[in-house]
């Protein structure tokens, strides 16, 4: 049970990294730019939220509900969003740096990544179906055994995804896209 609740309420430039952010549920709340670097955001609730120019960086967010939230130009690297509670989990990213963060495992259908950094995240065994990545960059991102089923890799680039490693019916990729899945053959294509 939380020990608070906050509704509609707006965090501005608050630093979370010396003293925590309290415990509870926090609905329809916005944050803006505060600190979370390293910082306990575990057994959290937070529903319809926004999180703007934050920076959560390894911040520890085991069992925290992140239902309906979305994280614009933040910057998350290191987060292990598989230890978070897979309940009602529902993300939307827009403009972050989620390098170095792990989904292992994680079931995020029609979740959108849009103009996002994912250099060395791990997407092993993740179910992504029919999630969109436009114009982010998947530099050295881990797809192993990953449900990539009707999933829109159109416009992101820098991927390398294994074909016969992981689901991909239906996933949608562009012309120059396609060089991503042709890595493992060591061809050139011209």
């Amino acid at each position: 049970m939380a020990d608070s609740f906050w509704l509609d309420q707006k965090f501005v430039k608050q630093d979370y990294t010396q003293h925590k952010l309290p415990k509870g549920d926090y609905e329809n709340c916005r944050f803006v730019e505060c600190k979370f670097t390293k910082g306990f955001l575990d057994n959290q609730n937070f529903v319809e939220c926004t999180f703007e120019g934050c920076d959560l960086t390894n911040a520890n967010i085991a069992h925290t509900i992140f239902n309906d939230v979305s994280f614009v130009d933040c910057k998350m690297v290191g987060l292990q969003f598989e230890t978070c509670n897979s309940l009602l989990c529902a993300f939307h990213f827009v403009g972050c740096n989620l390098s170095v963060a792990s989904f292992h495992g994680m079931d995020l259908p029609q979740t959108r990544f849009e103009d996002c950094k994912f250099h060395q995240v791990d997407f092993t065994q993740a179910k992504l179906k029919g999630c969109s990545f436009p114009g982010s960059d998947l530099k050295d991102a881990t797809f192993d055994d990953t449900d990539l089923e009707q999933t829109d890799f159109g416009s992101a680039y820098n991927f390398t995804i294994d074909p016969s490693a992981n689901h991909l019916k239906k996933s949608k990729f562009s012309k120059d896209g396609l060089i991503g899945l042709l890595k493992k053959y060591d061809i050139v294509v011209t």
